[in-house]
């Protein structure tokens, strides 16, 4: 029996909505494993990723650093808030939790600087030494978002909703227990994935319609000819990343279990690019005696 992973990558297109971009099944979750998924990303036409938004996985801010050289990356706010209680005692943590949240509510960028620079000096002067250097030394990293328009700010600074749909693939994922092979999990996975991909579809767009319109118009006035085609070119979707702005072909309902499923097993690719944000998370689910020969790359819905 041999324990895998299902890293998934989402994104924001051009309209506003949230999008399964990538997925694929791996034995280890390190940077090559990393580094792999986002680079098949990009063969099949990722480009202009803004904002990659993850935890602090070593392995994952190493690939986004050697493939998306040019993206900012934002330590996703809700692990880095696990990750800071477990260096301040448990009954002073709503207190300092408190604070640490204050800064992330700030209205403008120099606020939130500002407001970061008084709750250290509280933690310090209060006796929580090591909590507070903890707070700065991350600060880059959590506040990147800040550079962003604000109204996006709610959006952009955790990765929430992918959190979520892990949460569900491991609810499902959990009644099956041990897969025979590769292809059973991406087909599971997969089809958890194909339904995800529809709700976002219909519902809510995640960040604003005017603002992302603006970055599109921009982006296409600031391209060349061969680069806006390529934007334009027809891309697959799938899993856990951090989101980045594609403009991909809908799936309908009826059709999309059957060929996004289809597209993850590793048949007929296909996929979008554009400009936005994107989450990176992990899955891990067991799978027993997995076929060598049927690895399977995420290639995403049409």
């Amino acid at each position: 029996m041999l324990n895998v992973s299902a890293v998934i990558a989402t994104a924001v297109n051009g309209e506003g909505r949230r999008e399964v971009v990538g997925f694929d099944i791996v034995t280890t979750e390190d940077t090559a494993g990393w580094t792999a998924f986002l680079r098949s990303l990009v063969a099949r036409g990722l480009s202009g990723v803004q904002l990659v938004v993850s935890d602090a996985h070593g392995g994952i801010k190493a690939a986004i650093e050697t493939v998306l050289s040019g993206s900012t990356w934002q330590r996703c706010r809700t692990h880095f808030m696990a990750n800071f209680a477990s260096r301040v005692p448990k009954a002073s943590w709503p207190m300092v939790a408190t604070l640490v949240r204050s800064v992330f509510e700030q209205p403008d960028r120099d606020a939130v600087w500002g407001r970061l620079g008084d709750v250290v000096s509280k933690l310090t002067e209060t006796g929580f030494v090591d909590a507070a250097e903890f707070l700065l030394d991350a600060a880059d990293d959590i506040l990147a978002f800040s550079a962003f328009p604000t109204e996006h700010w709610p959006k952009i600074r955790s990765d929430d909703p992918q959190e979520r749909l892990n949460k569900e693939i491991r609810r499902r994922t959990d009644v099956v227990g041990i897969f025979p092979n590769r292809p059973a999990v991406v087909r599971l996975v997969g089809a958890i994935l194909a339904e995800q991909s529809d709700e976002w579809a219909l519902g809510h767009r995640s960040i604003g319609p005017s603002r992302s319109r603006r970055h599109a118009s921009k982006a296409r006035a600031s391209s060349t000819p061969d680069q806006r085609s390529k934007r334009c070119m027809t891309t697959p979707s799938t899993a856990t990343m951090p989101s980045s702005s594609f403009r991909a072909t809908r799936l309908t309902r009826t059709a999309a279990h059957h060929d996004l499923v289809h597209h993850w097993l590793g048949r007929d690719p296909c996929l979008s690019s554009g400009r936005g944000r994107l989450s990176a998370n992990t899955v891990e689910r067991p799978s027993t005696h997995p076929e060598p020969d049927s690895t399977s790359f995420v290639r995403g819905p049409p």
